[in-house]
């Protein structure tokens, strides 16, 4: 299954070029900075721009190419704005009506239905919205509008999710108060999702698959673990430039309070006592938070560190910080360390040298 993408768009000033071959199911992130794009591809996936000579195919069901054009409301989606846009004048229960029969109308009746089968109450459940229903929209709260939104888009059972940057207009405790529920968008449903985002904390925790767009072009497309652990693209001279890492709950220290997180290639502890033992994690580990060291530094504060092999260097010119990655006992994953020209001239750093990756802190995702 997958989604093959190709749009070459011009407006004044800007033009959009993409051919993409992006995976038909799970979180594909359009990631990059403001005016890089994003929107506008996720526009002309939607059908809301019409590209002369685009291509578009979902799982297998042509969308676009040569003569056939789907416009919107043919099309099996649900789009997510920034904004919920649910109708003022209705309670919850009644703009999920109209999700709903949209559903009853239009191109989701046929074949499978994208959401695998959850019923309504399962995508109520599965979004906690249930006690809503008889309130209106001016009556909840910004990332209740938009669970409220998300809910009334799979209503209308669509095979292919939309979302434009569904986080950005609330505050940081409505972000962290709807992230848990996203992710359980991404664990349950079947269904492709592409989520646009410019939050390298949100691609991050959400993401499985990458896409990295730069003033209209895709610099890259790629799983997320790898795209984020390459030197070549702009992220890794970011300030927040990280890696992710997969990871599963091995064992809880009660003396110390201590969770071990283990990973192909090692572990890391975090302070953390809610874990079960074998329930899935993300780690994601910042660049500026990896120093190095030649040997195994024993008697250290820093509780982890792991033998590595120094796989890429980047140098910036001048600049007085070199960014490294590191392939975790050799042949593991990747991180990134970021540290400064003069350790890495006192190391005598060099590709292929054996060394000590000590990560001073990690940030747990999920």
């Amino acid at each position: 299954m997958s989604i093959d993408a190709s749009f070459d768009l011009a407006f004044p000033g800007f033009s959009l070029q993409a051919d993409l071959q992006l995976p038909g199911q799970g979180v594909t992130a359009f990631f990059g900075p403001s005016g890089s794009g994003k929107t506008t591809l996720l526009r002309c996936i939607a059908g809301l721009e019409k590209v002369p000579g685009g291509r578009l195919v979902v799982n297998g069901e042509v969308w676009q190419e040569g003569n056939v054009f789907l416009p919107v409301h043919k099309r099996a989606l649900g789009y997510v704005f920034q904004e919920a846009s649910l109708f003022p004048h209705l309670s919850v229960q009644q703009n999920l009506d109209y999700g709903a029969r949209r559903s009853q109308a239009g191109p989701g009746t046929s074949g499978t239905n994208g959401t695998s089968g959850i019923d309504r109450q399962g995508i109520l459940d599965l979004l906690g919205i249930t006690h809503l229903l008889d309130r209106e929209p001016g009556h909840l709260s910004g990332g209740e509008r938009q669970r409220v939104a998300i809910a009334r888009a799979l209503l209308t059972a669509p095979k292919l999710l939309l979302m434009d940057e569904p986080l950005a207009a609330l505050d940081t405790q409505r972000k962290r108060e709807i992230l848990p529920y996203l992710e359980r968008l991404h664990d349950t449903l079947s269904i492709p999702i592409l989520y646009v985002s410019h939050a390298p904390d949100e691609v991050a925790r959400l993401a499985d698959h990458l896409v990295l767009l730069d003033q209209g072009k895709v610099l890259v497309s790629g799983p997320l673990a790898e795209t984020m652990a390459r030197l070549d693209l702009p992220t890794a001279t970011d300030e927040e430039a990280a890696v992710v890492l997969e990871a599963k709950v091995g064992e809880y220290d009660a003396i110390y309070q201590l969770t071990r997180l283990d990973f192909q290639g090692g572990n890391i502890w975090v302070t953390r006592n809610d874990l079960p033992v074998g329930q899935r994690s993300r780690l994601r580990v910042l660049a500026k938070d990896v120093s190095i060291a030649l040997d195994s530094c024993q008697e250290s504060s820093i509780l982890n560190r792991i033998e590595a092999r120094v796989a890429e260097v980047l140098e910036a010119g001048t600049q007085p910080q070199v960014t490294l990655r590191l392939a975790l006992n050799h042949t593991g994953p990747s991180v990134l360390a970021r540290i400064t020209r003069r350790s890495y001239d006192q190391l005598a750093l060099k590709v292929g040298m054996t060394v000590w990756a000590q990560i001073k802190s990690v940030a747990l995702l999920a």
